[in-house]
């Protein structure tokens, strides 16, 4: 017999089934301009198709179910936290474990344990809640990431990359004590899901040593980051993405965890440090701001399920599902000529609203504009990532304008099938044949911090 070629398909069967409905375009009219042009202040109900983020949307196994059964409700020293820590340890190699509601409960721990006034943390392109925490506790982002990472065009294999002579830049100019740690991001997701080399891992991570900056892992996609150095870095090729996973996470000293996304779960997060004091430290204001330290605002039985999560997100097979359903929405969109964001990332297809819409300035917030007409031709919600993400300049009072205007078309894990993609990757070509007529936007009400939550836009 010949050799057969097989189509592929998704590594498991659909048990429960969540119905939903598409609304006429009327309706999403009325829908959109109620919600101020935001995708965020729309309501489910009235989503086709729900592409805003895959942060808690993913869909649990039959496993992950029968472990929420385990759940010990103890207030403290609850079963279901030391199951989670051992998990940890196994797949993330880190000493201590401090469960938080999500990530940012994370984030903000790190940054008030470690960030004093006047310090300045480096990281490989800003994200906007890690961000934020780390200016509240007095720091200030530096971007260090390589500048092929703000070309949306450039085919890098590895556009998370730091750029070690930015490293060496700002350590020469205010000195390694006015930074508590660099902010490393695997599959950096501002800069389209984009994934960063095991070598240049290990080359910060010696580099930071030898002046004793302490590397923090954002390992919210480190293990879909571990799946592209099997695919794209000579000597990984065998490895499988739990070993790679491991090894990424050993030339870091920490990390944060939104366990919404990896970890297959719909709430949960959690920082893990290797050093003593500053988990003594982390304990102390998880108890101010989440909850016992065994506990951080998850139930045990959302721990239990996280920690099933874990196991289940290192699989091969889960991982070249995941990211090759990006790629057969990515490849669909590409073929038909509309600018996206290249390569493909692991969690999102992100559109290129400046090239796809030339004729509105960045003022005019050109993704946030697009993002809303994709919800009213098709009941597809997305979200922007661009000028509106990016918030004002603290110093100036002005629109950052980042390089990157994105609209982020975001899968969920393990929750739309491919003929789901198939609709979404029609109504973007729709869009891009009618780019002409899509007007820009400006603010009705501007929030002062993570502006793109709460904001309310008018058409202009």
């Amino acid at each position: 017999m010949g050799s057969r070629k097989t189509s592929w398909a998704e590594p498991f069967k659909i048990k429960m089934v969540e119905p939903i409905k598409m609304t006429t375009r009327e309706q999403r009219e009325r829908c959109i301009k109620e919600a101020g042009y935001n995708t965020f202040l729309l309501k489910s109900e009235d989503v086709y198709i729900d592409l805003l983020t895959d942060s808690g949307t993913a869909a649990m196994s039959d496993r992950q179910w029968a472990a929420m059964m385990l759940g010990d409700e103890a207030y403290a020293g609850s079963r279901n936290f030391y199951s989670l820590e051992e998990v940890v340890r196994e797949y993330y190699g880190y000493k201590h474990l401090i469960p938080t509601h999500q990530g940012r409960g994370a984030e903000n721990i790190l940054s008030q344990c470690m960030i004093k006034k006047g310090d300045f943390v480096p990281g490989n392109m800003y994200f906007t809640t890690t961000r934020i925490h780390q200016e509240i506790a007095g720091g200030e982002f530096i971007d260090v990431i390589i500048d092929e990472a703000h070309d949306p065009s450039h085919e890098h294999p590895f556009k998370g990359n730091v750029d070690l002579q930015k490293m060496e830049d700002l350590i020469k100019k205010v000195g390694a004590s006015r930074i508590p740690y660099v902010s490393l991001e695997t599959n950096v997701n501002m800069a389209g899901g984009q994934p960063v080399s095991m070598q240049n891992i290990k080359d910060l991570y010696h580099l930071c040593k030898k002046h004793n900056i302490p590397v923090m892992l954002d390992a919210t996609r480190a293990a879909e980051n571990a799946f592209f150095i099997k695919e794209r870095e000579k000597g990984y090729e065998n490895k499988s993405v739990k070993e790679i996973l491991r090894e990424i996470c050993s030339y870091t000293d920490g990390c944060t965890m939104s366990g919404k996304k990896d970890c297959l779960v719909n709430i949960g997060g959690f920082l893990a440090v290797n050093d003593d004091q500053l988990c003594l430290k982390a304990q102390n204001l998880v108890v101010v701001y989440e909850g016992l330290h065994t506990y951080g605002g998850m139930a045990g039985r959302d721990m239990e399920a996280m920690a099933q999560g874990i196991r289940e997100s290192v699989e091969d097979d889960h991982q070249a599902a995941r990211i090759g359903q990006v790629r057969y929405l990515g490849q669909k969109i590409k073929d038909a000529g509309v600018p996206i964001v290249l390569p493909i990332g692991s969690h999102a297809v992100f559109l290129d609203a400046k090239k796809f819409l030339p004729h509105l300035d960045q003022d005019e917030f050109p993704a946030q504009a697009l993002a809303a007409e994709l919800y009213v031709d098709s009941g597809v919600r997305a979200m922007e990532r661009g000028n509106v993400s990016a918030g004002r300049d603290p110093k100036t009072g002005k629109n950052r304008r980042p390089k990157l205007e994105l609209v982020r078309l975001t899968l969920p894990r393990r929750v739309y099938t491919q003929a789901h993609m198939d609709v979404v990757s029609e109504s973007v070509i729709e869009l891009y044949e009618h780019r002409k007529d899509i007007r820009g936007l400006a603010f009705d009400y501007e929030p002062e911090n993570l502006r793109f939550f709460q904001a309310r836009f008018k058409k202009k």
